[in-house]
C-alpha cells in the first residue's frame, strides 16, 4: 500500500504530509465526520490525533487544502478503494 500511495504525492513532501500519514487522517476524518478544515485543525489541537501519526505534540499542521489534493491524486490515480471503510 505504501509504494501505491507513494505514487500519489510530489516527490519534495513535508514529513508531516507522507502519503500515509494523509491517508491516516483521511480515514480519522472520515470517522470524526469533520471537514477539511476541521481535521487540520482537530490535527493541530489533539493529541490523540497527534500520537496516532507520530508526531511531535509541538509539530505544526498543514493547510486544509493538502487533504483535497491528496484525494484527488488518489482519484486521478484510481487508487480510491484505498481508503475505503
Amino acid at each position: 500500500m505504501m509504494r501505491i500511495l507513494r505514487n500519489s504525492i510530489p516527490q519534495k513532501v513535508n514529513q508531516r504530509e507522507h502519503p500515509w500519514r494523509l491517508a491516516l487522517v483521511c480515514v480519522m476524518q472520515y470517522m470524526s465526520d469533520l471537514s477539511d478544515r476541521g481535521a487540520v485543525e482537530a490535527l493541530a489541537a489533539r493529541i490523540d490525533w497527534k500520537y496516532a501519526l507520530g508526531l511531535e505534540l509541538t509539530a505544526p499542521g498543514f493547510d486544509s487544502s493538502v487533504l483535497s489534493l491528496f484525494r484527488s491524486r488518489l482519484l486521478t490515480g484510481g487508487k480510491e478503494k484505498l481508503l475505503r471503510l
